[in-house]
């Protein structure tokens, strides 16, 4: 769409340009990601786990204290995704986490 376009928004019940219409669209699909203390997340933070946790088909157990890097948030305001060594597909919750 152009700039010049306008939409109307039935939550407003007024007509916005649709650059402002994708922006509000934008804002209300984006999902808040907070961690054990209430810190917002983001993707590419790092995270440090705040309990030992046992990796369910991995056999191994990550300690309290693991930094994980990179982290990918998932759409799920509870779940997040990284990569650690030797355990691929890994999805933590964000209550087990801390930010660094």
């Amino acid at each position: 769409m152009a700039d010049d376009d306008y939409v109307y928004d039935e939550a407003s019940g007024e007509w916005i340009s649709a650059a402002q219409a994708a922006a509000n669209t934008s804002a209300a699909d984006a999902v808040e990601v907070r961690d054990a203390v209430g810190n917002l997340l983001a993707d590419g933070d790092q995270v440090t786990l705040i309990k030992d946790l046992v990796v369910k088909g991995a056999g191994q157990t990550l300690k309290r204290g693991t930094l994980i890097r990179s982290i990918r948030l998932t759409g799920d305001p509870q779940e997040i995704d990284c990569r650690y060594d030797g355990i691929k597909g890994l999805v933590l919750r964000a209550e087990f986490v801390r930010k660094r």
